[in-house]
């Protein structure tokens, strides 16, 4: 979800040609898959467009590639450093600080409750947004 609501906001910013924006897993379980269903049907529902998306794990050299990398929450940014190894960069952190709170993303997962994920996503790439555009 974060990938389709970040690069939307961007693309209403004007800013597409400054930015490259992808996602990636840190574990192989969805592998090739496309957008979950449920995601799939929240964002359409807040007018977000789908972007053509297969699931694939982040790799070392992902880390030397990118400027910043965010994750969702705690367990995956534990997971995240173990495949990139040390931060020595300052690329690599959580969403929600960007939005003023020290807290992970709404986990859908778990919860079902693939709107108030949505929600923290579109307050935190808003936020990071703003930051890394100097606004």
């Amino acid at each position: 979800m974060a990938e389709c609501v970040m690069t939307h906001l961007v693309h209403q910013a004007g800013l597409d040609e400054h930015f490259e924006i992808a996602s990636a897993a840190v574990s192989t379980e969805e592998i090739g898959n496309g957008i979950y269903p449920p995601a799939r049907r929240t964002l359409s529902a807040h007018g977000i467009p789908l972007l053509p998306h297969a699931a694939r794990q982040i790799r070392p050299t992902d880390y030397d590639y990118y400027d910043y990398i965010f994750c969702a929450d705690r367990s995956n940014l534990r997971w995240l450093e173990r495949i990139v190894g040390e931060d020595t960069d300052g690329k690599i952190s959580l969403m929600m600080p960007w939005a003023g709170e020290d807290r992970d993303i709404s986990d859908p997962w778990y919860t079902g409750d693939f709107e108030s994920a949505y929600e923290d996503i579109l307050v935190s790439c808003q936020a990071i947004l703003n930051a890394v555009n100097g606004y």
